[in-house]
């Protein structure tokens, strides 16, 4: 039944691959196809955006005032700090890390017996030389053991990306969430960014850095032909799950 299930998927991602395929041989020489201007939600898989929103409040006025109480006033403070507020995250990541382990152990023991005669013959008694009743019995081990471990990893990142308060803790943290696409000719890159963030936190031009970002998620990486052109052919990782050795 697993060589049966194993089959029907090979067989299907042989065909998905022969059409991608045929597409990519299709399009040889020619430039990307610009989409024409369009209504966007009437194009196919539209969907309106849905975002934590705040509760909306009525507006009021106060005598012999001209601003309305949800307005965006002269001396209110524009940080971000209730639902769907947005700020902008300040991702500074410069770090390295090495390490060098080496193990190394080893064991020997030996053990011997014998006795002084062989079925009541004395050993003197023995001329041909055939048989050493000291060493009838003896024992050797001998056990080595020996690792050697390194890590050098070094990672650097510096961009900002906007982040979206998609809900306020009960002790006033903001749990934050951002995400962004930027797609160039055939590569799209991908980044996440997620976490708890104190309000005291937020600079005045509603910044933060990514340092002060609690329980942070970040990602970071891109889709498309180079990414595709760097991973094994799905083939080879299909043989690398199944295969033991």
């Amino acid at each position: 039944m697993n060589l049966f299930k194993l089959a029907t998927l090979l067989t299907i991602t042989a065909a998905l691959a022969g059409c991608n395929t045929t597409d990519r041989l299709a399009n040889i020489g020619n430039a990307p196809a610009l989409n024409a201007i369009a209504d966007p939600t009437t194009t196919a898989g539209y969907q309106p955006v849905r975002m934590p929103m705040p509760e909306a409040i009525a507006d009021t006025y106060q005598a012999n005032s001209l601003y309305r109480t949800s307005a965006r006033g002269f001396f209110k403070d524009e940080r971000a700090h209730r639902i769907g507020d947005i700020l902008t995250i300040m991702v500074t990541i410069d770090d390295s890390a090495k390490i060098a382990n080496t193990t190394a152990s080893s064991r020997s023991a030996s053990n011997s017996a014998g006795m002084g005669g062989i079925f009541g013959a004395a050993v003197d008694t023995l001329t041909d030389g055939a048989i050493d009743p000291g060493s009838a019995i003896e024992l050797d081990s001998a056990l080595s053991n020996r690792g050697n471990g390194s890590v050098n990893r070094s990672e650097s990142l510096q961009t900002s990306i906007a982040a979206v308060v998609t809900q306020v803790l009960p002790n006033g943290n903001l749990v934050i969430e951002g995400r962004q696409e930027v797609r160039v000719n055939f590569e799209v890159r991908d980044m996440i960014v997620a976490g708890i963030v104190r309000p005291s936190d937020i600079q005045a031009d509603n910044t933060i850095p990514s340092s002060k970002i609690a329980e942070a998620r970040i990602s970071y990486g891109g889709r498309g032909q180079i990414t595709d052109v760097q991973q094994p052919r799905y083939g080879q990782q299909a043989m690398d799950a199944i295969l033991p050795f």
